[in-house]
């Protein structure tokens, strides 16, 4: 069995400024290094034999603060990027709310949900009997746990910045 730590990245100047960030890089703002810092520690004697990331810079970051006192790299994969918001990246979110028409260019669920499944078979595959870390975003890691429970999507309470969800594969 591969147990699955699945983290939330810390929060970011975007997540505080309501900004929909999509696949832009984010940078941790003060209290998501402190959020990090606080996960590090109560994770510090924890057993983690892997730790991978998101390859977007918030998630980068939040790993390689948890991942510090185990003295091992992050490895980065593209499969737990967030979601895709296209034309909608960049926008204030709370403009968004009224909107009633999607950009085509916003990533499916269904193609959130295919590459949340790609990497739980990842893991499996590649990590049999295997602890590991892995720092994604709010929408893949909720669509990573709606593909787990089989459950549909707006059944999984979204995670908050710096959250530890513990999964056995």
């Amino acid at each position: 069995m591969t147990r699955l730590y699945l983290v939330r990245h810390g929060e970011t100047v975007d997540n505080a400024a309501q900004i929909l960030q999509g696949q832009t890089p984010g940078e941790l703002n003060e209290n998501g290094i402190h959020q990090a810092e606080i996960v590090r520690d109560q994770m510090k004697d924890a057993h983690i034999d892997v730790f991978i990331s998101s390859d977007l810079h918030r998630s980068i970051q939040t790993a390689e603060i948890i991942a510090a006192p185990h003295h091992k790299p992050v490895e980065t994969t593209a499969l737990i990027r967030e979601r895709d918001w296209g034309d909608f990246t960049g926008k204030f979110i709370p403009d968004l709310q009224d909107v009633k028409e999607w950009p085509e260019n916003v990533e499916s669920l269904e193609k959130l949900k295919s590459r949340a499944q790609n990497f739980l078979t990842y893991l499996k595959v590649t990590y049999p009997d295997k602890i590991v870390l892995a720092v994604g975003h709010g929408i893949i890691n909720k669509a990573i746990q709606s593909v787990y429970f089989h459950k549909p999507m707006n059944e999984v309470q979204k995670m908050t910045n710096a959250e530890v969800r513990v999964l056995d594969l």
